[in-house]
């Protein structure tokens, strides 16, 4: 292929965008609900597992590593298109999106872009491509036996300046199946705050649970539980001494968080009729502005 032939095939991949993406980003509940992410900054390399009330996660890393839960701001994002597109052909389904990093970085909050951003970026579309999951979570009433990553396809293109310096051009992306019947046939979708992305990776894990459980009441969960809901392995004391601080800071948009020690009500005994155990450590969500009454009818 000569180089007339690549320009013509670049002009025909990008000729057109799915983006800018209008609205806010928009999450699926299943990727929201289960620790499908690393929470660490550095490369994992140990696979993760998870299993649950019946719900079994295998996930094994890349060559450089699971993907982490900053690079899942880049599925978000692709996912938020797809929502965009269906809603606006009305029900179109499609699996391949074309976009701008550019856009990408707008709707994530990084005004000025860097080159260290953009290179975090190439680096989260690789780990999104290599990572292999495989789950018995349903989506669209189907199953999937085997491995299968988050884009089936990644491709990142640049184009040499006059100042021979490197322009990536926009970025062709195919989402797995999984996701696509997920948010085309499940429809479970939510709404991220616009600061989430301002959130540590525990701050963001805690996000989208009480997303997901939060409604207009509390919501509490056992310590251990919520540490393996969000994909900790920390011990558990340090979990605790974490998600104190995190409650003390408050900085979680629309959401708070407490850390509660409850006393059973009908405490174990040992044959002297001694209480026995210690207290069970909760963490309790709960939404930071309940409306109720006219003021819920107004808002709405």
């Amino acid at each position: 292929m000569d180089s007339r032939e690549v320009a013509l095939t670049q002009g025909k991949l990008f000729d057109y965008l799915d983006s800018p993406l209008h609205g806010k980003v928009r999450g699926e509940q299943s990727i929201m609900d289960f620790p499908l992410f690393s929470l660490a900054k550095r490369p994992q390399m140990e696979a993760m597992t998870y299993e649950m009330d019946g719900v079994k996660i295998e996930i094994k890393p890349s060559s450089s590593g699971i993907a982490t839960m900053w690079d899942k701001e880049v599925l978000i994002y692709v996912l938020s298109l797809m929502v965009q597109h269906i809603g606006r052909t009305g029900g179109e389904v499609q699996n391949v999106f074309t976009f701008n990093a550019h856009d990408f970085f707008r709707a994530t909050g990084v005004g000025r872009p860097s080159k260290r951003d953009y290179d975090r970026f190439i680096e989260a579309l690789g780990r999104l491509q290599g990572t292999q999951i495989r789950t018995n979570i349903k989506t669209g009433t189907v199953g999937t036996k085997g491995f299968f990553s988050w884009f089936a396809e990644a491709q990142a293109t640049t184009r040499e300046t006059a100042s021979g310096v490197d322009q990536l051009m926009p970025v062709r992306v195919q989402l797995c199946d999984w996701l696509v019947r997920a948010v085309s046939r499940d429809s479970r979708i939510y709404d991220y705050h616009n600061d989430y992305f301002r959130l540590g990776s525990i701050e963001r894990r805690l996000y989208e649970l009480a997303h997901c459980y939060c409604r207009d009441e509390e919501y509490e969960m056992p310590l251990e539980m919520l540490g393996a809901k969000i994909g900790s392995t920390s011990p558990l004391r340090t979990l605790k001494s974490q998600l104190k601080k995190i409650a003390a800071e408050n900085k979680m948009p629309s959401y708070s968080i407490e850390v509660r020690e409850v006393v059973p009500e009908v405490p174990a005994r040992d044959k002297l009729g001694r209480r026995v155990g210690k207290p069970e450590t909760v963490v309790v969500m709960k939404p930071k502005d309940r409306l109720t009454g006219s003021r819920a009818a107004l808002a709405a």
